[in-house]
């Protein structure tokens, strides 16, 4: 296809900065964020009554991955991914 009707944006000012960019790629984040939230509560549900010898709950929460961007449609956004462990592996 030879006809382009993509635009490049030139930023005329370098002091120019795009507010609606940075509201919706915090409204990315937001959401990025909480469907990982939900997404390991879900995961974390499904083994609520698991148990360790010990009679702890065997999968548990264990803080957050290094952040990370995501390169998204409308560039990159930052997000933290939530991680759970097994408290039953050897390794520690």
């Amino acid at each position: 296809m030879k006809d382009n009707s993509v635009l490049e944006f030139r930023n005329p000012d370098p002091k120019f900065h795009d507010y609606l960019t940075q509201i919706l790629q915090a409204g990315c984040q937001q959401i990025l964020a909480t469907a990982l939230e939900t997404e390991l509560k879900i995961f974390l549900s499904h083994y609520h009554d698991v148990k360790d010898a010990q009679g702890r709950q065997r999968i548990v929460r264990n803080g957050y991955l290094p952040e990370r961007e995501v390169q998204t449609g409308i560039g990159p956004v930052t997000v933290r991914v939530p991680r759970a462990r097994d408290r039953s592996c050897l390794f520690r």
